[in-house]
């Protein structure tokens, strides 16, 4: 049996909403939804969070960002997963529950790490962008990635664990463990995270 270390965790915190992305990672119908090639079955769980940190991101003003998971037909990740989020497909569409707005940015990725040749980094630097929220599925892959990449370029990385899904609840508690003690993000719960 492994002992997970203690995961420190924040009540509550205050961002500066022009200095902040709100980032939900592949929340797909091939992920997130019952019927998808690679469903995450705790991911409907984290919906109703994330539609909070949403309304309150968009009424401060906060950026918005969706990753997408974003495959050809021939990609070689399917050697490793089952074929999922192929471009143009139902499964590749972001949840109907959590659709983007107008303004939103779209970030289709080909790799876990939503940073990886795509324009994210582009488009924080324009705006000013200090921190990060992120959220998603699946925890231990792409919203890891996406938060490690984050805090390698320096972003303050705060993730909101009811907001974030996993296969496995020691994936979860992996992720916790890597981005609050590697990165030194900030682990809280949707209902704590203030845009200001």
């Amino acid at each position: 049996m492994v002992e997970v270390p203690e995961i420190p965790r924040v009540e509550s915190l205050e961002l500066p909403a022009k200095e902040t992305a709100l980032i939900v990672v592949d929340m797909q119908n091939d992920f997130a939804h019952p019927q998808g090639a690679l469903f995450v079955p705790e991911a409907p769980k984290s919906v109703p969070a994330i539609r909070l940190l949403l309304e309150r991101a968009r009424a401060a003003g906060a950026r918005v960002v969706y990753t997408q998971d974003w495959h050809r037909e021939d990609d070689p990740e399917f050697q490793i997963w089952p074929r999922h989020a192929v471009a143009g497909t139902w499964g590749a569409e972001i949840l109907e529950d959590l659709r983007p707005e107008p303004g939103d940015l779209i970030v289709q990725k080909v790799r876990y790490d939503a940073f990886y040749g795509t324009p994210l980094e582009h488009y924080l630097h324009l705006w000013g962008v200090k921190h990060v929220v992120v959220t998603g599925t699946v925890a231990n892959i792409c919203v890891l990635h996406t938060a490690g990449s984050a805090a390698l370029r320096w972003y303050q990385v705060v993730l909101p664990e009811d907001a974030t899904s996993a296969l496995t609840p020691f994936d979860l508690q992996a992720t916790l463990r890597q981005v609050t003690f590697l990165y030194q993000g900030k682990v809280t719960r949707a209902e704590g995270v203030r845009f200001v």
